[in-house]
């Protein structure tokens, strides 16, 4: 009975091949419900098709409630992408060195248009497609893991976690680390079959594929780099194993080692170049580093977790569980997961999902030691900070819990036969009222959002209010970094600022403010401001504009310069 009982759990080899010689296609063969296979284009449809309807309903919700804009990071990386063309020097060097460029580029057919930028829906675009894609990939990997009911509830808790499909609607640069994660690991697995069963073609054109989505992640987040090398390891060791195989792809596999690499190296070289350090984006004045440096209380005390990998651990998984799961259902759903991943790895079901993990021991390094705080209100301080990393352990969670529970259906079925036909509906059951109840309380990364959002907002839109009485096509010199936001609402073109992304013509605007620009908008601490102090000559004080929680801006009309008409 055990050994019948452990030969369902691991994945059969389809007979889709075998017909697909005698003219029968591999979408029309009927396959066992109960059997553990990779899915049909079929299957996969209407689960893509649901996720159409999820992402649509979610860019209604979250568009009707002016969400779209509310982390400043979304509005940053708006304008990074929007002054890529929109500015004094176009070009790569408006990329800047500390983000990463894949998810600016994405944007950047979209963000062209005025109004799309002004509402955010430049973001929103490539979100969602992430969003839908990541959603079909979950799919696809789970039924390389599990019977078709239990591979649909997984996917059902990915889908439907509202912290997911609220930053499927921003410009935020999670949908698509989750996808590229989610595909990236897919095709391992695949690739890994492949070998094992001497497919050559097939470990050829996974190999390919691998290279190009780890060329993609390792050029959103740096979490990518990480997913790249054990990717590369974990193909590396596989093909040694087979020397048959290594010799017969080593070509193929000489290109993916090539463009693993290149991805790093390529970007140390742009940090290089533009930068004149190959290491800006961890030591310059824009990095994490840099950033807690400043935002460090006078006390000078770091955020726990400081140097302290245990407090990081469990900062990074209780976010995680939040993120994932209404109330204190985290826990449950953690202790699930873990059950999954040691079933996992006692009986070798599909080893290479294991990568799903990864951000978990990235993100304990991170706060530990890269200055990267998280903070949540279930935890001290008791405040909002980076809590939407949790969301990169959402796909581990999702599908090793859900390994779990099919086991232990499995085992209790054999004696209890209504616990077969009732687990996966109350599975089911307890995932909608999941998310009814996450909604209800408000998600843990939309509230972040609106805690952090609103200091913020009310200084943009009333610095923006200002700047839209200038006279049209004004030239205005402003430090864009902290709040571009006020330009983006204010819908003033970048090429009409002198800022910091155009290095030459903003150093010697800062030697001489008034010969520079029409009006010049200084924010205490800013740049603008120690230039505007060191020489004044040439400004009128036009207004002081303050709110609660942000910095003043003092805004100055240059009497040596006339208005520019733009064309």
């Amino acid at each position: 009975m055990r050994a019948s009982r452990l030969s369902r759990t691991r994945p059969n080899k389809p007979a889709a091949p075998a017909l697909r010689g005698r003219g029968v296609d591999a979408d029309e063969v009927k396959f066992d419900p109960e059997e553990v296979r990779p899915a049909t284009r079929q299957e996969t449809f209407p689960v893509a098709l649901g996720a159409v309807l999820l992402s649509f309903i979610a860019l209604l919700l979250s568009y009707s409630r002016g969400y779209l804009l509310l982390y400043g990071d979304a509005v940053a990386h708006l304008g990074i992408a929007r002054r890529i063309l929109d500015s004094r020097n176009p070009g790569l060097v408006q990329l800047g060195g500390v983000w990463l460029p894949l998810p600016h580029l994405l944007m950047l057919p979209f963000v062209q248009k005025m109004e799309w930028w002004q509402n955010g829906l430049a973001g929103a675009w490539p979100s969602l497609i992430c969003y839908i894609a990541s959603v079909a990939g979950i799919y696809r990997l789970t039924r390389r893991m599990m019977i078709p009911r239990w591979a649909l509830a997984a996917t059902a808790l990915y889908a439907l976690n509202p912290n997911l499909l609220y930053l499927s609607t921003t410009a935020m640069t999670e949908p698509l680390f989750l996808m590229l994660l989610i595909w990236t690991t897919l095709f391992t697995i695949e690739c890994v079959a492949a070998i094992k069963s001497s497919r050559q073609s097939v470990v050829r054109s996974r190999l390919l594929l691998l290279a190009i989505f780890i060329l993609a992640a390792v050029f959103t987040r740096y979490d990518g780099w990480i997913l790249g090398a054990a990717v590369w390891c974990v193909i590396t060791f596989c093909l040694a194993r087979d020397r048959k195989m290594w010799r017969s792809v080593a070509p193929t596999f000489a290109v993916f080692t090539l463009l693993v690499v290149a991805g790093p190296v390529s970007w140390l070289a742009y940090n290089q170049h533009f930068f004149h350090d190959p290491l800006d984006f961890m030591r310059g004045p824009y990095s994490a580093a840099a950033i807690e440096k400043k935002t460090m209380p006078p006390n000078g005390h770091h955020h726990r977790g400081w140097h302290n990998p245990a407090w990081a651990l469990l900062f990074y998984t209780r976010t995680a569980q939040v993120d994932a799961v209404f109330w204190e259902t985290g826990f449950a759903l953690m202790a699930a997961a873990i059950a999954g991943l040691v079933l996992t790895i006692r009986r070798r079901l599909a080893l290479s999902s294991l990568l799903l993990w990864m951000p978990l021991p990235f993100y304990i390094y991170s706060v530990a030691y890269g200055s990267v705080p998280i903070f949540i209100p279930q935890l001290w301080p008791h405040s909002y900070y980076n809590s939407r990393y949790g969301m990169e352990l959402l796909p581990a969670l999702a599908v090793f819990a859900f390994l779990a529970v099919q086991a232990a259906e499995r085992r209790w079925s054999e004696t209890q036969p209504l616990v077969k036909r009732l687990m996966q509906p109350i599975a089911l059951l307890l995932i909608a009222l999941n998310t009814v109840g996450m909604m209800y309380s408000k998600p843990l990364v939309l509230k972040e959002a609106l805690v952090n959002a609103t200091t913020r907002v009310a200084f943009e839109t009333a610095l923006a209010r200002q700047l839209g009485e200038f006279p049209y096509g004004s030239t205005i010199m402003m430090y864009n970094s902290d709040h571009i936001g006020a330009l983006q609402d204010a819908a003033i073109p970048l090429r009409q600022t002198v800022n910091e992304g155009d290095y030459d013509s903003f150093q010697a605007a800062l030697a001489a403010p008034a010969q520079h620009a029409n009006y010049v908008v200084s924010i205490a601490g800013d740049p603008v401001a120690a230039a505007v102090a060191a020489h004044p000559e040439g400004l009128t004080e036009l207004t002081i504009l303050c709110t609660s929680g942000q910095p003043c801006a003092r805004l100055y009309r240059s009497d040596r310069s006339t208005p520019i008409t733009s064309k």
